[in-house]
């Protein structure tokens, strides 16, 4: 099950259906099932104090990714900050929805075992996103990789 939870901000427009579709179509393709799937979406003061509160670490950023993955089936809640995809979107001139996107991803590749963090694997990570990417709609196909804040 794919959920969706607002803190502190407006639900953002999403066709959940053909994301939930995505995602899973996503997942397959690392040879993992969906769990519990719980994006929450937040503006930045939240995302900072889980930042600070579970993490350590005292910085905005656009997503947080819980991972409660077992075996092969992959669950997690998924912290993102509409306030950071909005400004990183406006950073890198791109597409709100596009990075939103982008984003939604990003922590689904984190529970299925692609890390962004070591040598090159910012690299792969980017790929995976913009395989993804293209998958969902011809609409989202940039090539560009994603601001780090």
């Amino acid at each position: 099950m794919i959920a969706y939870y607002t803190i502190n901000t407006a639900m953002p427009r999403l066709r959940r259906r053909t994301i939930n579709a995505w995602v899973r179509s996503v997942a397959e393709e690392y040879g993992k099932s969906v769990g519990e799937i719980a994006y929450i979406f937040v503006d930045d003061k939240k995302i900072l104090e889980v930042n600070r509160q579970y993490l350590g670490h005292d910085y905005y950023t656009d997503i947080i990714t819980f991972d409660y993955s077992e075996g092969d089936t992959i669950s997690g809640d998924l912290f993102i900050s509409l306030d950071t995809v909005r400004s990183n979107s406006a950073e890198q001139g791109t597409d709100f929805n596009e990075e939103l996107h982008r984003v939604i991803i990003h922590g689904v590749l984190h529970l299925c075992g692609i890390n962004d963090k070591g040598p090159g694997e910012r690299e792969v990570m980017e790929a995976a996103e913009n395989k993804a990417l293209k998958a969902l709609s011809p609409a989202h196909t940039s090539q560009r990789g994603r601001a780090i804040p």
